[in-house]
């Protein structure tokens, strides 16, 4: 007959026990052998749930310690971290380069097309032209360094087609459809419909001597009521360096535009160059060497991420789900037993954050790895988005790191800080923006036109933010220009009480919530936490072994009682 194990009871007894008792006649026997069995049951099932709980919440080494299970997420996510690192170091000196080639090409024409260029941009335009003469020279100028390009260009560069499938040069002006004007007698005459002209000037037409092109109708620019002058044209180039680290080369389409702004009328003509470069394909590609089995390995290191980060959001996903699963039965336990819900923060505890960190990782470094593979493949030439998924990712990797360190009470102390503080934090924060919008809306409405970093109000709020961190101060109050008493004094004002307000005040006020997180946690250390539902739960003494003693007790009495001398081949064991 089998035995009493793991605190349960064995099935066997039980049989025995309910053919024996009818035999002997006591309803009594019968009644209280069910209550205690479906009590006991009660009991099991209440201390395999605890049991559960407590081994959902261990460590990854405790649990090791308690059923010998290896920490497979652990691992995994160490390893992940080493991999996803080393390809996001790869990439990024990649795209260093690729980067690197289209600044130096803009400046590079910025040399070559624009006259009298200084090698430094005036503002967010490159120069300006202030006489009639200046600007027919400065067009002339950038048509006839296209022209000789290849004589000139010191790189792989050469000529693009339009989006007209042109090769050349399309320029275009915008002028006021009719215009009459006498600053004298301040008098004006304005049809202000738009025209736009446009011509194309291919290599055939800039080759004729003399340029025929230069005397032109279209060239004669009535300056009172013309807008802009637009010329744009395309290039070529392809990016050499790549090969020196093993990679295949790029190529590129520069589409060069180069705008002579007069929409003022000031008498300052504002000259923008804007140089829009984008990848493509190279046609053919003949290169001996190394290069093409690099590429095989870098592809293959890509494929090995994407399977690493893949195996880490299975198993994140299947403790999510077995978490749920978790609570489900916590809930319905809690519910029957003590016939009341269990709280929000405690619901809360079965949903591990850092688990759901872990994913959206996965997910950003699986698509930039994919984007990255089709990258190097030459397929696609989306660097910008592939930097910002393998960046970003490799921010939530190395973040959630943090969790393991959780484990050790002294480095649990910023995580714990952060969680009490945040709601208070957040409130804070949504009363003092209020405060700093309405300084950054009063700050470029009057300052704006006297002071470069209040133009507008992307910069206002950079200024104001630099400003609280007590960057820049006194080069902010020496540059409000002094053409108004009245707006000087403003500034002035202006800027005070913002520094003291913000400053002495609010930004102390921020670190004082903080502080008092952080000793309200050190304090729950040394003190103990306040328990929760759950807490106390986990906390209780489990009353098995008591009752096992006292349930196998009652069970041997009852047989000892009732037996016969024809039952002594019968024996319960305990």
């Amino acid at each position: 007959m089998e035995s009493f194990e793991g605190g349960g009871v064995a099935r066997q007894p039980y049989r025995f026990l309910q053919a024996r008792i009818p035999e002997r006649g006591s309803a009594v026997f019968r009644l209280t052998a069910r209550n205690a069995m479906a009590h006991h049951d009660s009991e099991m099932k209440e201390e395999c749930l605890r049991e559960d709980l407590r081994f959902y919440f261990m460590s990854p080494c405790e649990k090791y310690r308690a059923r010998r299970q290896i920490p497979w997420k652990l691992g995994l996510q160490i390893l992940k971290i080493v991999m996803v690192t080393t390809q996001l170091v790869r990439f990024g000196l990649s795209n260093q380069l690729v980067v690197a080639f289209k600044e130096d090409n803009t400046v590079a024409f910025k040399h070559l097309f624009l006259k009298g260029y200084s090698g430094i941009d005036e503002d967010d335009y490159s120069c300006t032209v202030y006489t009639q003469e200046d600007v027919y020279e400065s067009i002339f100028f950038a048509i006839n360094q296209y022209y000789h390009l290849k004589d000139i260009a010191l790189g792989t560069l050469g000529y693009g087609e339009n989006e007209d499938n042109r090769i050349g040069l399309k320029v275009c002006k915008q002028c006021y459809k009719k215009e009459s004007m006498f600053p004298s007698n301040e008098t004006l005459n304005i049809d202000n419909d738009i025209e736009l002209d446009c011509v194309h000037l291919d290599l055939q037409a800039l080759s004729k001597d003399p340029p025929d092109w230069k005397n032109s109708s279209f060239f004669i620019l009535e300056f009172y009521r013309l807008l802009q002058v637009e010329i744009s044209f395309h290039l070529k180039g392809i990016d050499l360096q790549t090969i020196h680290s093993r990679e295949l080369p790029d190529c590129y389409v520069f589409q060069n535009t180069i705008i002579f702004d007069n929409k003022a009328h000031s008498g300052k003509i504002k000259i923008y160059f804007d140089s829009d470069a984008r990848i493509e394909e190279c046609k053919d590609l003949n290169i001996f060497g190394s290069t093409q089995k690099n590429a095989q390995y870098v592809l293959a290191f890509d494929a090995f991420v994407i399977v690493i980060c893949l195996a880490s959001l299975i198993l994140c996903t299947r403790s999510i789900v077995l978490a749920l699963r978790l609570r489900k039965r916590f809930l319905n336990f809690f519910l029957e037993k003590y016939k009341r819900r269990v709280c929000d923060a405690d619901q809360w505890e079965f949903i591990n954050g850092w688990y759901v960190l872990v994913i959206i990782s996965d997910l950003m470094t699986i698509t930039g790895s994919i984007l990255k593979m089709e990258i190097k493949a030459k397929n696609l030439t989306n660097y910008d988005l592939c930097s910002i998924l393998l960046g970003t990712s490799t921010l939530f990797v190395w973040v959630g790191v943090i969790r393991y360190l959780g484990y050790f009470q002294a480095y649990n102390v910023l995580i714990l800080t952060m969680q009490a503080s945040l709601p208070k934090v957040l409130r804070f924060c949504a009363c003092a923006g209020m405060i700093y919008l309405g300084y950054t809306f009063c700050g470029w409405i009057v300052l704006g036109p006297y002071h470069d970093k209040f133009e507008n109000l992307n910069t206002v709020a950079e200024c104001l933010f630099s400003l609280v961190n007590g960057d820049d101060m006194f080069a902010t109050f020496a540059q409000i220009q002094q053409k108004s008493i009245l707006v000087w004094l403003f500034s002035r004002l202006y800027l005070y009480s913002f520094i003291s307000l913000f400053i002495y005040m609010i930004l102390s006020l921020f670190i004082a919530l903080i502080t008092d997180s952080y000793d309200t946690i050190k304090k729950f250390q040394q003190n103990g936490f306040p328990e929760t539902d759950l807490q106390e739960f986990l906390k209780e003494c489990s009353s098995k072994e008591e009752y096992q003693k006292e349930f196998s007790a009652f069970l041997s009495c009852i047989c000892c009682r009732k037996r016969k001398r024809s039952d002594d081949h019968l024996i319960l064991i305990n």
